[in-house]
């Protein structure tokens, strides 16, 4: 029955009064409350601050080049670049030096092909960059990305369907496939997988697959809610994994839904994932906080994507605004919506700063 306005109104004045009265009684009026008391200086301000970032929130990206001798500059991603695992050995001891706990690994192969099978080679480029982490820094935390856009020739995280005028991902065949890299990775010496296709049932195939091969000790981080964002252009260059035909709206997420963010997670809890993942990170920062609203018990991840560490790195390189200033003000936000692990390609400069 359809709520009359009159009496709406009435209830949110009434509603709002009762706010004000609750407020007047626990906090004094001006002159007795000055806000501006608590904003005095840079150590009280420090003192109760409310959000604290730190090095140990962030995990940084690395983009895993076939080959050698390389270490090639992204062009769209100033600071970042596409390294071959013989160029990791200072990469790696910076990442340790700064107290950044983890890295997550994405892999460009010497091949790709319709079922992108060098993902799970012993000798694909991301298992081998594991065992020379493993060896360099045994304490670093390796993330490993589980999907498919950087190993198929096509571009898409899965099989896709050949029979569908829309190029539909074909999950059934799919999910096998990505159990068969997870184990792959693990088997490298990986402490926790991430994938990050988007399937239906990814969640739950993967925890069959590693406990069915006794890896039940490993946690899966899943990408619960990834957008069809227009962000992503970056990483694309960066991993080398655009579509060939059409584009990932058939097995990503609407921007403009909300509530369907609330059912994936709930998926993906129920299928066992250990931490849920919201992907891009600034334009959805309601998302992170309705997530981490509802599953407070799970670590919540956010990742700042390239698109939105682009931006900032060319505003900043115009003069148009203060990057390190702007940098850390949009990590912090981040976490203040709810996030307990943020990846970011500004992982090694904000901890640099963190770090003074």
């Amino acid at each position: 029955m359809p709520i009359d306005k009159a009496v709406a109104k009435t209830y949110r004045g009434r509603l709002y009064k009762a706010i004000e009265v609750k407020m007047s009684t626990v906090f004094p009026p001006f002159p007795q409350s000055r806000m501006q008391r608590l904003r005095q200086n840079t150590r009280l301000r420090a003192l109760v601050r409310e959000t604290q970032l730190t090095p140990q929130d962030l995990v940084y990206p690395l983009f895993i080049h076939h080959g050698t001798g390389l270490k090639n500059p992204i062009q769209s991603m100033p600071g970042c670049f596409q390294q071959s695992v013989d160029q990791l050995e200072s990469e790696i001891a910076e990442i340790v030096q700064l107290k950044i706990p983890a890295v997550l690994l994405f892999g460009l192969p010497e091949y790709k092909d319709a079922q992108g099978s060098s993902s799970w080679q012993e000798q694909g480029v991301v298992q081998q960059a594991i065992r020379k982490i493993k060896a360099l820094a045994p304490e670093l935390l390796i993330i490993a990305d589980v999907c498919f856009c950087e190993y198929t020739d096509h571009g898409h995280c899965g099989i896709m369907n050949s029979q569908s005028d829309n190029h539909n991902l074909d999950a059934d065949a799919t999910l096998p496939l990505l159990v068969k890299q997870a184990l792959s990775l693990v088997q490298a010496g990986a402490d926790v997988i991430a994938p990050s296709g988007m399937v239906d049932g990814m969640v739950r195939a993967l925890r069959e697959g590693l406990d069915g091969e006794q890896f039940s000790h490993i946690p899966i981080m899943s990408y619960t809610i990834k957008y069809a964002s227009a962000l992503y252009g970056p990483f694309r260059e960066a991993a080398q994994g655009a579509p060939q035909f059409g584009d990932r709206r058939t097995y990503q997420m609407d921007s403009a839904n909300a509530n369907e963010a609330l059912r994936e997670a709930a998926l993906d809890v129920s299928e066992g994932a250990d931490m849920l993942m919201v992907k891009p990170a600034q334009a959805y920062l309601d998302i992170i906080w309705r997530i981490k609203e509802r599953y407070p018990e799970l670590p919540m991840v956010a990742y700042q994507v390239s698109g939105e560490y682009a931006m900032i790195k060319a505003a900043g390189e115009k003069g148009w605004i203060d990057e390190k200033r702007v940098m850390m003000e949009i990590l912090t936000g981040i976490k203040r919506a709810g996030a307990d692990i943020i990846i970011s390609y500004y992982a090694k400069e904000a901890a640099k700063i963190l770090a003074q």
